[in-house]
């Protein structure tokens, strides 16, 4: 009887696993690759590519990362459902996302040091179509360099005080600086000399610049800076006049960004986040959640803006023969692949440990993104907007979903704060400056470290990777460049 018993229970424990299962495909933003397929349940992940490039009759194949729900298929199909839970009467959905077909070179090494400054470096900024790279130092000089033999090109002089903030206009024949006495100065990165007059009116030292969108305005005449006496204003660099005078922060205004649509986001220390319109000034919704400063915005068409009409990556050299019409027809195009509906997202990151996501058509943030453990101190969002990263004094750096804020990763390994972060034009990497003097370089496909990369011999203030992919820059306070 109890041996009876006992092969009952054999028999009832014994689930029949399901050899194939019914599943679509179906892209992240819901279109549907094609009818259900009846699926092997071994499949791997180079299968489901192969019959996802059939299905949509891809001419190159483009890589793809495949999902079911929340979680990221890696081997097979098997490995990542439950095959004994699952319910194999209905159809399984799985969220197919292309991957950059490019892949940029990762980082190994330091190829030179560039010394020349006679101070620590505090911002650094690759031209937009990755051929240049300015440095702004404590000594009061701006330095071009010379990318292709690495040396110092020009040293621009002029500045009375430390240059705080370097910005390229995006068609990349313009440099902005901006020091601590408040005073903004346009160079000529061929010549090396100052364009124009010096922009005065500031009466505190500028923390961030941002030119008008290249779709917006191809002779890239209008430039908005933020300052710490509470105003922003915008200068038209012909005139050398400024336009307007944006006061309404009630502290320090920390970054500006212009976006595509014609507005402009400021964030403060008054603890909040403003969007006014950039044609007349006028105020058109204050973001407010934070319990303290907020230290920097990002916006989702950040990298889009920042390259305007340049592809770094995929053409070098067409560029040179097209009219600033056609220029700025392919920015325009270029903005609007990225932000089909004129809705821009940004991230706003603050001293109380938090980072909250907007989005700039609702007064209420999406998310706030809470995890770090210290003040959070620069936020970037990955060039294909699918993730944001964010850079802490807690030594991590923690990575999140874009569109709706939610917590991927947290990057460990940096012993102490970090500073700053840049994003590898295929979104695939991420390299972050840190305080203890090491540059770290890292996987978003593994959540691991790529490569450590020692050298410096101070803290890392300042980090940029260049839009075209093929090299990082860094500067801080040991006076060297390194590529």
């Amino acid at each position: 009887m109890l041996a009876k018993k006992q092969k009952m229970e054999t028999q009832t424990t014994e689930i029949v696993v399901p050899h194939t299962l019914q599943a679509r495909l179906i892209s992240d933003t819901g279109e549907e690759a094609g009818p259900p397929i009846d699926l092997p349940s071994g499949i791997t992940t180079q299968q489901l590519g192969l019959i996802c490039n059939a299905l949509l009759k891809n001419e190159e194949t483009t890589p793809y990362l495949f999902f079911v729900g929340e979680d990221e298929i890696k081997k097979s199909l098997e490995d990542t459902l439950d095959l004994a839970t699952v319910d194999t009467e209905n159809v399984i959905d799985i969220i197919y996302q292309p991957q950059a077909v490019f892949k940029v070179r990762p980082v190994t090494r330091c190829t030179s040091s560039m010394p020349g400054h006679a101070e620590a470096i505090v911002s650094l900024h690759f031209s937009p179509n990755g051929a240049h790279l300015a440095s702004g130092s404590g000594d009061t000089t701006v330095r071009l360099w010379d990318l292709n033999t690495e040396t110092p090109h020009f040293t621009c002089t002029g500045h009375k005080q430390w240059v705080l903030c370097v910005a390229w206009a995006p068609d990349g024949k313009r440099l902005a600086s901006a020091c601590k006495a408040g005073n903004i100065m346009i160079w000529d990165p061929e010549s090396g000399q100052q364009v124009g007059r010096t922009l005065s009116g500031h009466k505190k030292h500028i923390n961030g610049l941002s030119w008008e969108p290249y779709h917006q305005n191809p002779e890239c005449r209008k430039l908005a800076s933020a300052s710490s006496d509470g105003d922003c204003r915008i200068w038209d660099v012909k005139l050398g006049q400024c336009l307007l005078n944006i006061a309404g922060h009630t502290n320090a205004v920390t970054a500006v960004r212009w976006g595509g649509a014609g507005m402009l986001y400021t964030s403060s220390k008054d603890r909040t986040v403003k969007m006014w319109r950039a044609a007349d000034g006028i105020l058109c919704r204050t973001f407010s959640g934070h319990a303290h400063w907020v230290n920097n915005i990002a916006l989702s068409t950040d990298y889009v803006l920042r390259t305007g009409p340049f592809e770094p990556v995929k053409d070098r050299q067409k560029q040179l023969s097209l009219s600033s019409e056609e220029l700025s027809a392919a920015a325009l195009k270029r903005y609007q692949a990225v932000c089909p509906d004129e809705v821009e997202s940004l991230v706003s990151c603050s001293d109380d440990n938090t980072l909250y996501l907007w989005r700039n058509n609702q007064n209420k943030c999406v998310e706030r993104m809470t995890g770090h453990q210290n003040v959070v101190n620069d936020v970037k969002y990955s060039p294909d907007v699918k993730l944001i990263a964010s850079a802490s004094f807690d030594k991590s750096v923690r990575l999140w979903r874009a569109h709706d804020g939610h917590f991927i990763a947290t990057f460990r390994g940096h012993v102490q704060a970090v500073y700053t972060l840049a994003w590898s034009a295929d979104s695939r990497l991420i390299v972050s400056g840190s305080k203890d003097s090491t540059l770290k370089v890292w996987s978003v496909q593994s959540k691991k470290l790529a490569q450590e990369l020692p050298g410096h011999a101070d803290e890392v203030f300042g980090v940029d990777w260049a839009p075209d992919g093929s090299r990082v820059a860094s500067g801080g306070k040991d006076k060297v460049i390194k590529l």
